[in-house]
């Protein structure tokens, strides 16, 4: 009988008895790859300065983009916040409130914009879903319609990393967390630029901006000014699934269209995915 007892109450598992800090212990089990969750997913991220801020003129052909490529799609829709989040930055930055309570209130605009936009696809059953839904009941919304829309800010909210006075993990990183950890055919990052250049092309030294076809995060590192979040980088150093992402121009009609069919039309960064 004790003999039955122990053997119950003891597992038999690689990770039994060993430190989970030692990464030469964990390597063993945790150094594949892991499943993909929803491999026919592709993630599309509308920025909220470069395209929501710009209203009816900017959003409404992307819309009508959106819903004449549900047909070929499934798609997880995140948005970013914007100049409004950047206003809230000010006040609570004056306020002296810590980079934990800046984080929710930022990303409860990018939840906004999320709203609009599932306002506007409403026709063709797409909603607006918070991120518990994202995280537990994605597959069934995407078997329910063929596009859902959420909040690109990771939901670190309080729990944000306080190296910063502002929240370093935004809308670019968090819509990228999410695509690598559903395991997602991609992700296309959606801004007012053809795609990463080598200074701002709409700063002083605009006219001497060159434009990057293709590129990766270690070498984008080393520039000053890049059109997503620098976290961004960070994270595309540990993929797991994600070979690479795609910023494109919105502005431009079809571009979404075609980086959603695997064209090469904006600047293509490759991440950090090593062959296992």
């Amino acid at each position: 009988m004790a003999e039955t007892t122990n053997t119950i109450k003891h597992v038999a598992s690689p990770l039994a008895r060993q430190t989970l800090l030692d990464g030469d212990l964990v390597r063993p089990v945790a150094g594949v790859r892991p499943i993909r969750l929803l491999p026919w997913l592709q993630v599309v991220k509308i920025g909220g300065r470069a395209i929501m801020d710009r209203g009816a003129e900017a959003i409404l052909p992307i819309v009508d983009e959106l819903r004449k490529v549900l047909p070929e799609h499934r798609l997880l829709i995140l948005t970013g916040a914007g100049i409004r989040a950047r206003h809230l930055y000010g006040v609570g930055l004056d306020l002296g409130l810590p980079v934990g309570s800046l984080a929710p209130l930022a990303a409860s605009e990018a939840g906004q914009n999320g709203h609009i936009l599932a306002s506007l696809l409403a026709p063709e059953g797409v909603s607006y879903v918070e991120h518990p839904t994202i995280a537990s009941q994605l597959a069934i919304h995407l078997a329910a319609a063929r596009a859902v829309v959420g909040s690109a800010f990771p939901p670190y909210h309080h729990h944000e990393f306080p190296g910063s006075r502002i929240p370093v993990h935004r809308a670019d990183t968090g819509a990228f967390l999410l695509a690598d950890a559903l395991g997602a055919a991609g992700l296309t990052i959606v801004e007012d630029v053809d795609g990463v250049y080598t200074a701002d092309p709409n700063g002083a030294a605009g006219a001497k901006a060159e434009l990057l076809r293709e590129t990766n995060a270690t070498e984008l590192a080393k520039q000053e000014t890049l059109p997503f979040d620098r976290a961004l980088l960070d994270v595309m150093a540990n993929a797991r699934h994600l070979e690479r992402v795609q910023v494109v121009n919105g502005l431009v009609p079809g571009r979404i269209t075609a980086a959603l069919r695997g064209e090469h039309v904006g600047t293509i960064v490759h991440t950090g995915l090593r062959p296992l």
